[in-house]
């Protein structure tokens, strides 16, 4: 199933999509949101970002020919920092490259949406605390992130984390291609199966450092081929089973 949250006139609504019907909700969908029995027509350019995270969690590197990119080794477990939930954007958004950097990146992802409160879970069990998964692109500053050796601050201004276009909850996370398309050509192309950490794996290592809330968000890291975004580009993350989040960039 799909689920979104639609702009309506009077404010966000989250609601079950159904081809091209919205059937809106009570709450959100983690939180055993029901349907109302009101429905609405999908309008994509009425689409709003899907999660209402406590905290997102970024894994890093967590793919080898990515980290072989930038130079860097590949992790001996999973490499996490954090994005402020006030990155996040709406589909069909606008990435706004700040002045502090000069080098401005996509990273194209599949986000994890957490659906129950997940504690020292393990491997085996993680999957059962997943509600569903997202696109996500995890935009960064790279002139920022290497020099200031942390991510904070490349990670972390707003607009840097796209996030939609729904949640899709019926999803093998374990074998789905991630493409990155900027200006019409494909930028990034790899797929799930050739994550270091799958997603079970990040899941569980991530809970037994901090506890996982419902609508926290996992982004698990980007494949190759990352590159520079500029004024007036178009993006898209493209995720098989899921679909399409399309966003612009403007300074």
């Amino acid at each position: 199933m799909r689920y979104g949250v639609l702009r309506t006139a009077v404010g966000p609504r989250f609601a079950r999509f159904e081809g091209d019907t919205a059937h809106k909700l009570d709450a959100a969908p983690w939180l055993g949101g029901k349907e109302t029995g009101v429905n609405l027509p999908i309008d994509e350019a009425a689409l709003m970002c899907p999660v209402a995270p406590t905290k997102i969690v970024c894994i890093g590197r967590n793919y080898a020919a990515h980290a072989k990119e930038l130079g860097n080794e590949v992790p001996s477990e999973p490499l996490l920092f954090l994005k402020p939930p006030s990155a996040l954007l709406d589909p069909g958004g606008t990435v706004r490259l700040p002045p502090e950097s000069s080098r401005v990146e996509h990273e194209a992802e599949l986000a994890v949406v957490i659906g129950t409160r997940a504690k020292n879970v393990t491997k085996e069990d993680a999957l059962a605390h997943v509600f569903g998964y997202a696109c996500a692109c995890d935009v960064t500053a790279r002139d920022l992130q290497r020099k200031d050796v942390q991510f904070t601050r490349a990670k972390g201004f707003d607009t840097f984390c796209p996030v939609g276009p729904w949640i899709e909850t019926e999803l093998d996370p374990s074998a789905q291609r991630i493409v990155c398309r900027v200006g019409g050509q494909t930028r990034q192309d790899g797929v799930t199966s050739r994550m270091i950490f799958d997603v079970p794996t990040v899941v569980s290592y991530v809970s037994h450092m901090m506890t996982l809330e419902p609508g926290d968000v996992i982004l698990t890291g980007t494949p190759e081929g990352v590159g520079p975004l500029v004024a007036h580009d178009s993006l898209e993350v493209d995720i098989d089973g899921i679909g399409v989040l399309k966003l612009h960039v403007e300074s």
